[in-house]
């Protein structure tokens, strides 16, 4: 690693956990809202993209719905 991003990342290590992953949050955001078309796609995600494609092409009624997994979701609160 380049000597200054050792010294951001020795930084960020000294901030209390709650700004640490603030930071993390921040950096995602700008990398999300500018760059994220230039992020490479992994093999293995598109491969699972293409499986889970087929399954439902295969069965669309296969699964839940949107309603029926919140619904499950809030039960368990």
């Amino acid at each position: 690693m380049e000597p200054r991003r050792t010294s951001l990342l020795e930084e960020a290590e000294k901030l209390p956990l709650e700004e640490r992953l603030e930071l993390v949050e921040a950096l995602w955001d700008s990398i999300a809202s500018k760059d994220i078309d230039s992020l490479p796609t992994l093999d293995w995600h598109r491969e699972e993209i293409a499986r889970r494609l087929a399954e439902y092409d295969s069965d669309p009624e296969a699964g839940s719905s949107w309603e029926e997994v919140r619904a499950r979701l809030e039960r368990l609160d």
